[in-house]
């Protein structure tokens, strides 16, 4: 990795207020090193950490990646309800969900229309909407 992408992965910990440990550092710089956003599980980030020599656990993957969101890094998009995904895109939009791949990429916003939502049960509040089309190839 180089100096400019290990100093994105620095800046981007410290605008989420995390130390930069050098596992999170790690991972920051493989996740927006090279300026683009991408979608990953933690499993793919596992992979991509393991084929450039860092020795981190999945729990760790998973750990800081949590911190990441809650840190508003990143934001998480479950599919079904057992897989998730995570954005290092934070702004509201959908995502399209690749059936055969597994795979999420975002979809334009432009095109997306909620005319109306339901209103929020007493006591409550809505805290965001995430929109997830399903795809198939034909």
């Amino acid at each position: 990795m180089s100096t400019t992408e290990t100093q994105r992965g620095s800046e981007w910990l410290e605008r989420g207020g995390l130390r930069p440990t050098r596992q999170r550092l790690s991972l920051a710089t493989l996740l927006i090193g090279d300026g683009k956003n991408r979608h990953v599980t933690a499993e793919s980030l596992f992979e991509a950490s393991r084929s450039t020599g860092e020795k981190v656990s999945l729990a760790t993957v998973y750990n800081t990646l949590k911190a990441f969101c809650e840190a508003g890094l990143m934001r998480e998009i479950t599919v079904d309800g057992t897989k998730s995904y995570f954005d290092t895109y934070t702004a509201d939009h959908p995502h399209f969900y690749w059936e055969d791949s597994q795979s999420l990429s975002d979809a334009p916003a432009s095109e997306l229309e909620i005319s109306r939502l339901p209103q929020a049960p007493e006591g409550a509040e809505i805290a965001s909407v995430d929109v997830v089309i399903r795809l198939r190839r034909k």
